[in-house]
């Protein structure tokens, strides 16, 4: 559900840029005086891990489109709120400036749908009451399912809003919602049973991770974090050839609407300059190699295989981590230490 910038004015766009920045900024100072510092280390891993199943569109049948996970809900449920939303971002801001996933005038807006309500809206107000201390597996189950539809749901109505306020494309609101919240709603309920297996196999191996009290033992990591590196790469290098080619979500409520695959960006300064400014720093768009036209390479239909895709899932998934990671590492250091103010 990455928006375009063709959906998107300038004040628009600007507006959630100033509002994302500011939530990385608060989540920046918060994480500190957080005291579980373990979890700070999984941020990289779980950032890469969420980087690579983005890049695995499942088909929707009987619609022609398609969906992929947000990550937004299962990070929060690992990594606290905080945590999940600079760990989101950090994959957000790879995916728009080194794969022309999502624009850079809309990066922003896609920082705010899918990583500040999972985080901040979905993971306290739906999950954490349903799901109560965890230890259910009917309640986990169930409060993973219906916060991930639902808090995508909230994701693909806010995309509405953000693209009616805009007032650049011909989306009349109404149409608009009618194509995208059942879409949304299917894709939800796929990822919800995707989020709740892969935390399933997590409450298996380090129950302590999905604690929601406030102790402060620090929790064992090591296996979970090798296993989940390990599974990134193998989705990111090879289970990504097998993603399905169908539109995503918004793309085909877009072309619902409009009978357009895709809409054309407005002719304005901001559009055009981001525009160029993305095609230049781009270096693997649409998750492949440039050839040499500067458009993306093309492979063999008769085989699923592409260097470009396996490529782009690794490359990727090292940045978010290094990236991410980085940002761990730097918040805990200026965690305190237990016992000192």
């Amino acid at each position: 559900m990455h928006m375009s910038d063709a959906l998107l004015s300038p004040v628009v766009g600007g507006a959630f840029w100033a509002v994302s920045a500011g939530m990385i900024g608060l989540s920046a100072r918060k994480i500190p005086s957080e005291s579980d510092g373990s979890k700070t280390v999984l941020m990289g891993v779980m950032g890469s891990f969420v980087f690579a199943a983005q890049m695995i569109n499942f088909t929707i049948p009987g619609t022609g489109s398609s969906g992929h996970i947000g990550g937004g809900l299962l990070l929060a449920v690992l990594l606290g709120p905080w945590r999940a939303f600079i760990t989101l971002a950090s994959v957000l801001v790879i995916q728009a400036l080194f794969f022309a996933d999502g624009g850079l005038l809309a990066l922003g807006c896609n920082i705010f749908n899918m990583a500040f309500i999972p985080a901040f809206i979905a993971w306290p107000f739906i999950y954490r009451p349903i799901a109560g201390d965890g230890s259910s597996p009917v309640r986990l189950a169930t409060a993973i399912i219906t916060a991930a539809t639902l808090g995508l749901l909230a994701g693909a109505f806010s995309v509405v809003l953000q693209t009616t306020l805009s007032g650049i494309s011909d989306l009349p609101f109404g149409t608009f919602v009618l194509f995208m919240l059942p879409i949304h709603a299917a894709i939800g309920i796929v990822e919800g049973v995707l989020t709740w297996g892969v935390l399933s196999f997590i409450a298996s191996t380090e129950p302590g991770l999905l604690r929601t009290t406030t102790e402060t033992r620090a929790t064992k990591t090591g296996f979970v974090t090798a296993s989940l590196f390990l599974a990134t790469l193998a989705i990111g290098g090879v289970l990504s050839w097998f993603a399905s080619s169908n539109p995503d979500g918004l793309e085909w409520s877009v072309a619902k609407v409009t009978g357009k695959e895709a809409l054309t960006s407005p002719a304005e300064a901001t559009h055009r300059v981001l525009e160029g400014l993305q095609e230049k720093v781009a270096i693997l768009p649409d998750y492949d190699f440039k050839s040499g036209s500067g458009d993306t390479a093309t492979h063999a239909t008769e085989s699923p295989v592409n260097a470009g895709t396996s490529f782009s899932g690794i490359a990727g998934s090292l940045m978010v981590l290094l990236l991410a990671g980085a940002a761990g590492i730097f918040l805990r250091k200026r965690s305190p230490m237990p016992g000192k103010p």
